[in-house]
C-alpha cells in the first residue's frame, strides 16, 4: 500500500486538474498507464438515471482504458457538449492490479419550470417565449440567459427603442426537483427619434436630395405619418450605402462617407451628422464585350442601353447587367438565362479611367447551354398532376429559361388552387459540365371550393340563398363513390350551383366549365343554364306586401361558349366565342318598366371576345401585368329579312307614348284599348330582339414599392341597333352606380356597373314620365385603386385600398360626353377566404348629384357604404 498510494494521489489530482471546465475540453495526453475498467459509478444525480449517464460516456466495464489519456478527455468533452451539466469531475476510487475503478461526479443544470415577463403587452408574451424558445423543461445555461437578453434588447432596438434594457433573474422552484423559474423584466423606454440629419462636404448634390435617398432614416417632420423618424441601426447603415448609390447614379463613382456621427441629445432625441467626399464627376467611355459568341456586340449594347458619353451611373450599370429587384427584368443576365445559359457569368470591369472618362469591358463566360433534366411538383394533395403539368412552360428536355419559370409560377397562381405567395421553383442538381439541371415546384394547396349560405330580409320578405362553387371539380369521377371528399376534385373544372328565393322572386343557375376540352389544348368550354321568375308584388291597405304569382315575368337562358388561348400576338391572348339564347316571358306583368305586360321576347346572340390576361402572379392580389377584354355581341338583323313595317310600328308606339304623357299631365291614363294596342305594337317590334353590344374593360397593375400596388381601370359599353325603325331594345342595358351587386336577377338581363360613392343604379337615365330607370345605352368609367396587403396567407388574404372613380351613363350616343363624369373617392377593405370567396366593405364619397329627379339640386351624393360579395379582385 505504501508504494501504491502516492501514485493514486498523483492520478487523482491530475484527473481533477483536467476535469476543470476551463481546461477539460482542450487537454489531451500522450502518456498514461493502461488499465482495465473495473467499474464506473455516477454521483450527484438528481433527475437522471445512473445507467443513462453511463451510456452517454460510452465507457464499458471490462474494456481497456488509459489513465490519464485521450479517452477520459473525450468523455468530458462529450458530456460538456450536451449542456446538461454545470460540473463534471472524474475520481479514481480504487486500483486493483490492472483494474481501475472510477467515479464520475456531475452536477445537473436546473430545468426551466416557467417564465414570467413584465414590461410587454400580454398578447405579445407568447410570441417572445416562442422566439426565444423558453419552453418548460429547457435546461438553464449561462448562454441561454445571455442569448435571451441580447435577443430581446436587439429586438427592441430594431424597433427604435435604443435605450431598451432587459434583466433576467432565476429562482429555485420547490414544486419539482432541480427546477428554476425565470423572470424577465423589459424596460423599453421611449422610441428614440431623429431630430435632424445634417450633411457636410456636399456641393454637387443638395442636402434635400441626400435625405430623400435615405429611404428608411427620416428626421422628425410634423404631419408625416407614413414614415416614422425612429432610429434603427440596420436601416441607417443601409441608407449610408444608398447615399453612395445616389452619387453613383449622378456620375460620382468615388463618393464616400468620411464620417458619420450619432449625437445623443437626450433619452428621446438624436442628431445625425454625415460628412461626405464627393469626388469628380465621370462619364462612360468605350464599353467592349469580351467572350460573347451567342449574341453580337450590337444586341448586347441594345440590352445594356448605355452609350459612350453618358453620365456614369454605377447603379444603372449593375441593373442592366443583373437587376435583382425584378425577376423578369430586361438585363444582360436574363438575356442569357432566358435562352438556356443558366451558368453564364457577366462581370463589368473598369479597364481604364483617364481624366473624367471610364472605359469598361463586359466580360462574359457563357458556359454550356443548359437543358431541363427532371421537372417535378410536390404539395398537390388534391389537384391531379396533369392539371399542373399542362400549365407549366418548363418540360424535361427543354432549354432552360428563367422567363418560362416565372411564367409557370404565374400560371399556377392563376389557377386559384394554390397559395400564389408560396409557389417556389427550386433549381436542383446543376451540372455545368453536362449542361443539365433539375427543377422542382413546391406547392401549397388552398381551398378552391366556396359555399354561400345566407338569409336576410329585403323587399318586404325573407331572402334565402344557397350557392355552391367547386373550382377544382372532376366530372369524370362523379360516379366514383371513393372520390367524394366531399365531392370529386382534382381535374381543374368548375361546377357552380346557385339558388335564391323569396316571396317575390326565384333564381336558379347552373354553370360548368372545362378549361382543357379534350385534355390536349387550352380550349375552355362553358355551359350555363339559368331560370329567373319575378312575381308582381303590391302593398295592401295594411301596408303588407301582397304577391300575385299569376302575374310574373321570367327569363330562361342557356349559353354555350368556347375560348381558346392563342400564340399570336403572344400567348397571353384568348379568343372566345359564345352562343346564347334568352326567353323573356311576361304574364300580365305591368310595372311601367315595359310597354307590354303580356307576351314574349326572344334573344339569340353570338358573342366574340378578344382578351389578354397577364396580371399576376396571384389571382387574388396581382402586383403586375394587365387584363383587358374587348367583346362584341350580335343578334341576327331580323328586320332586314322581315316584311313587317317597323317604321309604322315605331311611329305608332311613339304616338301612343306621347298620348300617355299628355294624359299623365292631365291626371288621366290611356284607355284599355289604347293600352292594349301599345302592348301589341311593342310586342310585335320586340318579338325577336335585334341589337349589337360592344364592351371594353382594361385593368393595369403597377407595383409602386414592395407590395403596394396601383390598379387602374377603364371601361366602356355601347348598346346599338341596326335599324332605327326598330328602335332601342328595352333589355340588355347598362345600370351604373353603387356597389355593383345590385343586379336584380328578376329584370331584363341588365348589366350592373360598380361606381362607389353613389346609391345603386342611381347614375342611370330615368324615364321622366314613369320615374323608372330605363338603363343606359352607353357608359364609360375610370378608376384608380391603391392597394396594400395586410396578409396573403392561404387561410385568408386581406388588403386595404383607397380609390378614386369617375363615370357616367347616357341614353343616347348623341348625348355621350366621355369627360362629363360623376366623381367619387374613398377607402375599402377586402377579405378573401377560400370557403366564402371575396368579402369587403367600401366607404365612398360622391362629389356630384346622381341622375334621379329627386336628387336634382340636393348637392353631392355624399358618403355611401357598400358591401362587397364576390366582386372582382
Amino acid at each position: 500500500m505504501s508504494t501504491a498510494l502516492p501514485r493514486v494521489i498523483y492520478i487523482y489530482f491530475l484527473l481533477l486538474f483536467f476535469s476543470y471546465p476551463a481546461f477539460s475540453q482542450e487537454l489531451t495526453y500522450d502518456k498514461g498507464k493502461d488499465y482495465i475498467l473495473g467499474g464506473l459509478s455516477v454521483t450527484g444525480l438528481e433527475s437522471y438515471n445512473e445507467q443513462t449517464v453511463k451510456t452517454y460516456t460510452g465507457l464499458r466495464e471490462g474494456s481497456p482504458i488509459t489513465v490519464p489519456g485521450d479517452q477520459i478527455s473525450a468523455v468530458i468533452k462529450k458530456l460538456w457538449s450536451l449542456e446538461l451539466f454545470s460540473e463534471i469531475e472524474f475520481y479514481i476510487t480504487d486500483i486493483e492490479d490492472e483494474k481501475i475503478y472510477l467515479e464520475l461526479y456531475i452536477k445537473e443544470r436546473p430545468t426551466l419550470s416557467g417564465v414570467t415577463i413584465y414590461g410587454v403587452k400580454k398578447r405579445k408574451i407568447q410570441g417572445i417565449i416562442d422566439d426565444t424558445d423558453l419552453k418548460k423543461g429547457k435546461k438553464i445555461t449561462e448562454s441561454l440567459i445571455a442569448n435571451t437578453k441580447n435577443f430581446l434588447q436587439n429586438k427592441y432596438k430594431k424597433q427604435g427603442y435604443l435605450n431598451a434594457k432587459v434583466s433576467i433573474a432565476t429562482a429555485k422552484d420547490t414544486v419539482d426537483t432541480n427546477t428554476q423559474s425565470m423572470v424577465i423584466n423589459v424596460k423599453k423606454g421611449d422610441k428614440v427619434k431623429i431630430r435632424s440629419i445634417a450633411f457636410e462636404g456636399n456641393e454637387k448634390l443638395s442636402s434635400s436630395k441626400l435625405r430623400k435617398a435615405m429611404k428608411n432614416t427620416k428626421k422628425k417632420l410634423p404631419g408625416r405619418f407614413w414614415k416614422k423618424s425612429k432610429y434603427i441601426e440596420d436601416d441607417y447603415q443601409e441608407d449610408l450605402s444608398s447615399l453612395i448609390d445616389k452619387y453613383a447614379e449622378n456620375g460620382y463613382r468615388d463618393a464616400r462617407v468620411i464620417t458619420d456621427t450619432v449625437e445623443i441629445l437626450n433619452e428621446n432625441n438624436i442628431d445625425i451628422r454625415i460628412k461626405v467626399e464627393e469626388g469628380n464627376k465621370y462619364y462612360f467611355g468605350d464599353i467592349d464585350f469580351v467572350g460573347n459568341s451567342v449574341y453580337t456586340d450590337r444586341i448586347l449594347s441594345q440590352v445594356l442601353g448605355i452609350k459612350k458619353g453618358d453620365t456614369y451611373n454605377g447603379v444603372l450599370l449593375r441593373k442592366r447587367i443583373a437587376d435583382d429587384t425584378k425577376p423578369d427584368a430586361e438585363d444582360v443576365t436574363n438575356l442569357y438565362q432566358n435562352n438556356g445559359y443558366l451558368f453564364s457569368q457577366i462581370n463589368p470591369v473598369e479597364v481604364s479611367a483617364q481624366n473624367d472618362t471610364i472605359d469598361f469591358e463586359i466580360r462574359i463566360i457563357e458556359g454550356k447551354e443548359t437543358f431541363l433534366n427532371h421537372v417535378t411538383v410536390s404539395g398537390n394533395d388534391k389537384t391531379n398532376d396533369h392539371v399542373i403539368f399542362r400549365e407549366l412552360r418548363t418540360r424535361p428536355g427543354q432549354r432552360y429559361s428563367k422567363d418560362n419559370i416565372i411564367r409557370s409560377v404565374r400560371e399556377l397562381g392563376q389557377l386559384g388552387f394554390f397559395d400564389a405567395e408560396q409557389i417556389t421553383p427550386d433549381i436542383q442538381n446543376p451540372n455545368p459540365n453536362e449542361g443539365t439541371v433539375d427543377l422542382a415546384y413546391s406547392l401549397v394547396e388552398s381551398g378552391s371550393s366556396q359555399i354561400e349560405l345566407q338569409g336576410g330580409y329585403g323587399g318586404g320578405g325573407f331572402i334565402g340563398t344557397l350557392g355552391l362553387s367547386f373550382n377544382n371539380f372532376s366530372i369524370q369521377n362523379i360516379f366514383n363513390g371513393k372520390a367524394y371528399k366531399p365531392v370529386p376534385m382534382g381535374d381543374g373544372q368548375t361546377f357552380a350551383l346557385r339558388l335564391q328565393a323569396s316571396r317575390t322572386f326565384r333564381v336558379y343557375s347552373l354553370n360548368f366549365s372545362e378549361p382543357w376540352l379534350g385534355g390536349k389544348k387550352p380550349v375552355r368550354f362553358n355551359l350555363s343554364l339559368s331560370r329567373t321568375q319575378q312575381f308582381l308584388a303590391s302593398f295592401s291597405n295594411r301596408g303588407r306586401i301582397e304577391v300575385n304569382k299569376n302575374q310574373q315575368f321570367s327569363i330562361t337562358g342557356v349559353s354555350l361558349g368556347l375560348a381558346k388561348r392563342v400564340q399570336w400576338p403572344d400567348d397571353f391572348f384568348t379568343i372566345s366565342h359564345a352562343l346564347s339564347y334568352q326567353l323573356y316571358n311576361f304574364e300580365n306583368y305591368r310595372t311601367g318598366l315595359f310597354n307590354f305586360g303580356n307576351g314574349q321576347s326572344n334573344s339569340l346572340a353570338y358573342t366574340i371576345g378578344i382578351s389578354r390576361s397577364s396580371a399576376g402572379p396571384g389571382r387574388i392580389y396581382p402586383v403586375s401585368g394587365s387584363n383587358f377584354e374587348i367583346s362584341a355581341k350580335f343578334t341576327p338583323p331580323y328586320s332586314l329579312f322581315s316584311d313587317k313595317d317597323f317604321a309604322s310600328l315605331k311611329a305608332r308606339s311613339e304616338e301612343l307614348n306621347e298620348l300617355r304623357t299628355e294624359r299623365a299631365q292631365q291626371g288621366q291614363t290611356l284607355t284599355d284599348a289604347e293600352r292594349t294596342e301599345l302592348e301589341e305594337v311593342d310586342q310585335e317590334r320586340f318579338r325577336w330582339l335585334e341589337y349589337y353590344k360592344v364592351k371594353f374593360k382594361g385593368d393595369w397593375y403597377t407595383r409602386v414599392v414592395d407590395k403596394l400596388v396601383l390598379r387602374t381601370n377603364a371601361e366602356f359599353g355601347f348598346l346599338g341597333n341596326y335599324n332605327s325603325d326598330v328602335g332601342k331594345v328595352p333589355f340588355e342595358r347598362f345600370f351604373l352606380g353603387g356597389d355593383g351587386l345590385g343586379r336584380n336577377f328578376t329584370l331584363d338581363g341588365r348589366e350592373v356597373i360598380q361606381l362607389r360613392g353613389y346609391e345603386n343604379n342611381s347614375l342611370t337615365p330615368v324615364d321622366p314620365l314613369t320615374g323608372q330607370q330605363e338603363g343606359g345605352i352607353v357608359y364609360n368609367k375610370y378608376s384608380m385603386e391603391l392597394r396594400y396587403p395586410l396578409t396573403l396567407k392561404p387561410t385568408a388574404s386581406i388588403y386595404g385600398l383607397v380609390f378614386m372613380e369617375a363615370g357616367n351613363s347616357f341614353n343616347n350616343f348623341q348625348d355621350f360626353r366621355p369627360f362629363e363624369l360623376k366623381r367619387s373617392a374613398g377607402v375599402g377593405l377586402r377579405i378573401f377566404m377560400p370557403a366564402f370567396g371575396l368579402l369587403g366593405i367600401d366607404f365612398g364619397y360622391g362629389f356630384d348629384e346622381d341622375l334621379r329627379p329627386q336628387s336634382v339640386g340636393t348637392g353631392p351624393s355624399g358618403w355611401q357604404t357598400h358591401f362587397i360579395i364576390g366582386q372582382q379582385f
